[in-house]
């Protein structure tokens, strides 16, 4: 990496206590936070002038290639949506899908404030490739589904295993691969034990979707004679390096559970809603000192990955379920987007929040945009006020991804031209 230094100057800090100072950061670390900084100070200097300056935003649970599958089979059930329509659609992707998928998905990201995704899907060294080129940060896993066949699941762990020698900690570290075993109900008893153990030995986290919908719950009871997370924890397979997705359905005993075993919860409120999964009972995980983030799925079941308006959704969500306007507050909904989702991806050492010595993943919101005026509280115009759209500028360890809304990284219009003519082409094949 070139060393350079950049100076964000007179902003207002979002994290912890509000404040206003300026920040710089040299090379990929922000290094002094003060009112004193000034601009000899520094190689490049950022008005934060009518600005707020907040993490990166931690996306927790993605399938970003599914951008390509943006607006097909809406407003279907979720069993008739996957097993009509996405699934056999998957059958046709291959890797410069998966690549222009990726960068679209990235370009949307960067766009609207995130800089960390947490992902599950296919053709993910062609994935690592787009992340490189884009700028951003992401833990990459392959989808693993082996339907209790023992040849699947032996070429499963070949991809996986394959993914993380060739692309862990690559991209100047940006690149970190996970174990990601698709369901319970997709993965045999076998498979889910040889992942434990094949995390434990590459040091490496697991991501698993969890009781996403009634009938998966059914299921696994009518398998195993008890609800997922029991399951789970009898076979061992829970610890504190499992990233959980979605945790709608759940028992008292299956929140104790979770909470002994340190497991972190992605909650994706608007995927559950549009394909009526659900309503997770994130203000009573949160009560239980469980640590709950933030995702937004795919763009095939949201249908953007816009964590801004994630945020909203979820506060309102939580506040209509518990019919109480206190259940899930913006400083809260804040957290899981950021320090949360960090603690999620055990990078809150290095992300997370604006700190000295932390990596300068950072965002600039223009505060003079017409939905954001009056401009009076900045957390809770965040939250509910605003939208990816009033992203001004993104850096990412250190180097500007966007800046005063021009990305720098990737061309625009390039990106959207390839990504079109791959969507046509997967479409082509179905």
């Amino acid at each position: 990496m070139e060393n350079k230094s950049i100076l964000i100057k007179d902003v207002t800090i979002l994290g912890g206590e509000l404040k206003k100072g300026s920040v710089l950061i040299e090379n990929d670390r922000i290094t002094a936070i003060n009112d004193k900084l000034n601009s000899k100070d520094a190689d490049e200097i950022i008005n934060g002038d009518k600005k707020v300056l907040m993490p990166g935003l931690i996306n927790t649970h993605t399938h970003i290639m599914m951008t390509l599958m943006r607006g097909l089979a809406d407003d279907l059930p979720i069993d008739i949506w996957l097993k009509e329509h996405m699934w056999p659609l998957e059958a046709h992707l291959n890797g410069d899908h998966g690549y222009a998928g990726t960068l679209l998905g990235c370009l949307e990201m960067i766009k609207s404030g995130t800089t960390t995704f947490n992902d599950m899907y296919f053709f993910m060294e062609h994935a690592a490739k787009a992340v490189e080129e884009a700028g951003i940060r992401s833990v990459l896993s392959h989808g693993m589904i082996d339907l209790f066949d023992e040849e699947k699941r032996k070429n499963e762990f070949k991809k996986s295993i394959k993914l993380i020698k060739n692309c862990h900690n690559t991209a100047d570290g940006r690149v970190k691969v996970a174990f990601g075993p698709h369901t319970p109900y997709t993965c045999s008893t076998e498979l889910l034990e040889e992942v434990r153990k094949k995390a434990d030995q590459y040091g490496v986290q697991i991501h698993i979707h969890v009781s996403e919908t009634q009938k998966e719950v059914d299921q696994i009871i009518e398998s195993h004679e008890k609800r997922p997370f029991e399951y789970l924890n009898d076979i061992g397979f829970l610890g504190e390096d499992v990233v959980a997705a979605h945790a709608v359905w759940l028992s008292d005993d299956e929140i104790k559970i979770i909470k002994e075993n340190d497991v972190k919860i992605s909650h994706n409120p608007t995927s559950n809603m549009k394909l009526a999964s659900g309503i997770s009972p994130v203000s009573k995980l949160i009560k239980s000192g469980i640590c709950v983030s933030l995702g937004t799925d795919g763009a095939a079941s949201n249908n953007n990955l816009d964590m801004i308006e994630e945020m909203k959704i979820a506060s309102l969500l939580q506040k209509v379920h518990k019919l109480s306007p206190t259940a899930l507050n913006a400083s809260k909904v804040f957290e899981m987007s950021t320090i949360n989702g960090a603690k999620a991806l055990k990078l809150e050492d290095e992300i997370g929040s604006i700190e000295v010595g932390k990596k300068a993943d950072l965002v600039l919101l223009d505060m003079k945009s017409v939905n954001l005026t009056p401009y009076r509280h900045p957390v809770s115009h965040l939250v509910y006020a605003a939208n990816g759209s009033n992203v001004n500028t993104v850096i990412c360890n250190g180097e500007i991804l966007m800046k005063n809304k021009e990305v720098l990284t990737l061309e625009e219009s390039a990106v959207i031209e390839l990504a079109e003519n791959e969507s046509e082409d997967l479409l082509s094949k179905a």
